[in-house]
């Protein structure tokens, strides 16, 4: 990635810094720039353009890290800061596509939730068992554990 000189005030901004000011400018105006999603096959062939303006899809600019425009992602992000990756070293995307599966595998059946009345979102049986009988199960790579009864 290439520095280039800007005009204003002989600031040096990198090609990220300038598309992000052009995204959040095109946000505020919600006037189109005239590259917009240039990137994508979708835009290039124009297919998205067209249903927008069918108003078949209706598109929604954010602005990048903002929780009040979009709550449930950003909901996601921070457990997945807290409860996953504040606590490994992601050596790669490999890596962090298997800890992501990981914690997902853990997450519908064995985390609870307050707004579930500590239930999981996928509920189960309550288990109960003497402190004794209880048995230990290390679940994404063994950063988060559920416990069942011990077999009999």
């Amino acid at each position: 990635m290439a520095l280039r000189q800007s005009q204003q005030v002989g600031v040096v901004h990198t090609e990220n810094t300038r598309r992000y000011e052009r995204r959040r400018l095109e946000c505020r105006s919600q006037v189109p720039a005239s590259g917009k999603h240039a990137d994508s096959p979708l835009w290039r062939g124009g297919v998205l353009d067209r249903l927008v303006a069918a108003g078949v899809v209706v598109t929604d600019c954010l602005a990048p890290a903002s929780p009040w425009q979009n709550p449930y992602v950003e909901r996601v992000i921070g457990s997945l800061r807290r409860e996953l990756l504040d606590h490994v070293i992601v050596l790669n995307q490999r890596h962090l596509k298997q800890l992501l599966a990981s914690y997902l595998d853990y997450y519908h059946p064995w985390r609870t939730h307050r707004s579930l009345d500590q239930d999981a979102p996928v509920s189960r049986p309550v288990q109960i068992a003497k402190p004794d009988q209880i048995a230990e199960f290390p679940v994404v790579h063994g950063l988060h554990h559920y416990y069942l009864p011990r077999a009999a």
